[in-house]
């Protein structure tokens, strides 16, 4: 487990303990916290967040704005240079919006992997590009390449270097629910080097993320009895198509609820399944997905076998009415149906006339009952 502040006065250098220490007195404190004492370089950076943490309210919130006040040619050099493990993360959370900070401490060893990782899952694209070539460091935590993967500033290219480089040397992602599928879609093709400008895919696959919408679920035109975008989510469309199988796969995982609901369509069986089971799709979106025709039985199988999604009346008659739902899962809801439901269900076209027999029979027993 990560430790965290303040540290314990024996875990602090020599001659910080007599303001550090959580049990020193008051005045000692604060006159340290002002930056009134003798102590520079990583010692005062190290000494100020630990009194940010104080349990003496006044001493954090001095130590915290002298903290927030130090100069660059002060703070800069801390950064790279030798800390307590619980210093690093605490200035790498602190200053997580300032590149500048970043840009020493997540070179340093000194900060933990769990807080690399916190910095690699929001920081910016540059913060993202040098954490990704410690090859070594990656490699030794697989937690920070998952965070880079998942997120959205992370350089497609550079999220496809990452794959390889984990796959080459026999680390798996369990973090990343698709990883296997992109893999499978990057072998035999040219993984770039890192670059000092984003590639060409790098920009496209970024406007794509840009360009998506903030609707829960995607919206469906009905024209002659088939399913068709809206036309303002077309753009959208046109770009993902252009994708090769790793960009979708990843962006299943990094896209919003637009994306998703194009890439739950795709005809590749390993994009549509990444789409189905990000980690980001929510009730909503699986209950308009359930309603659809247009995506592959086995996804709505996929659906019907999830128990957070399937407490829901409106899923459980969406995969009762759709004719692409395979027929086991549609009988399992039946007894879950509403009177009017079965009924309706019982009248529909392109129902399988098992099912509509069998929501039949489930309605005269409910009214016998």
């Amino acid at each position: 487990m990560e430790a965290t502040l303040p540290l314990p006065a024996e875990a602090l250098p020599q001659n910080l303990r007599r303001f550090g220490d959580p049990n020193a007195p008051a005045p000692a404190k604060m006159m340290a916290a002002k930056v009134l004492v003798p102590v520079k370089g990583a010692d005062l950076v190290t000494l100020l967040c630990q009194l940010a943490a104080d349990a003496d309210e006044n001493v954090a919130e001095a130590a915290g704005k002298s903290l927030d006040e130090l100069p660059e040619n002060v703070l800069l050099p801390a950064c790279a240079a030798e800390l307590p493990g619980p210093v690093a993360a605490a200035v790498a959370e602190r200053f997580r919006d300032r590149d500048e900070v970043l840009d020493p401490l997540v070179q340093n060893a000194s900060l933990p992997d769990a807080a690399l990782a916190r910095v690699a899952r929001m920081c910016s694209e540059r913060i993202s590009e040098i954490i990704a070539v410690n090859q070594t460091r990656l490699l030794a935590a697989p937690e920070i390449v998952e965070a880079l993967y998942k997120n959205k500033n992370t350089r497609m290219s550079t999220a496809d270097r990452l794959i390889e480089l984990c796959a080459r040397n026999g680390v798996r992602l369990e973090g990343i629910p698709s990883f296997d599928a992109h893999v499978e879609a990057i072998q035999g093709q040219l993984i770039p080097e890192p670059t000092e400008e984003p590639l060409p895919t790098d920009t496209a696959f970024a406007e794509v993320l840009v360009e998506e919408s903030d609707e829960d679920a995607i919206e469906i035109d009905k024209v002659d009895g088939k399913e068709e975008l809206k036309e303002k989510y077309k753009p959208l469309s046109f770009r993902i198509r252009e994708m090769t199988t790793g960009e979708k796969i990843r962006l299943a995982l990094v896209g919003d609820a637009a994306a998703r609901s194009i890439l739950v369509r795709d005809p590749n069986k390993q994009v549509s399944h990444a789409a189905i089971s990000s980690p980001s799709m929510g009730d909503a979106e699986a209950a308009a997905i359930a309603h659809s025709k247009e995506v592959s039985d086995a996804i709505l199988r996929y659906i019907g076998t999830r128990k957070e999604w399937v407490r829901h009346y409106d899923v459980k008659r969406a995969l009762a009415f759709n004719p692409k739902t395979p027929l086991g899962v549609s009988l399992k809801f039946l007894g879950h149906l509403r009177a009017n439901d079965l009924k309706t269900l019982s009248r529909s076209r392109g129902i399988p006339n098992p099912l509509k027999t069998a929501a039949r029979q489930r309605l005269q027993k409910k009214s016998r009952g």
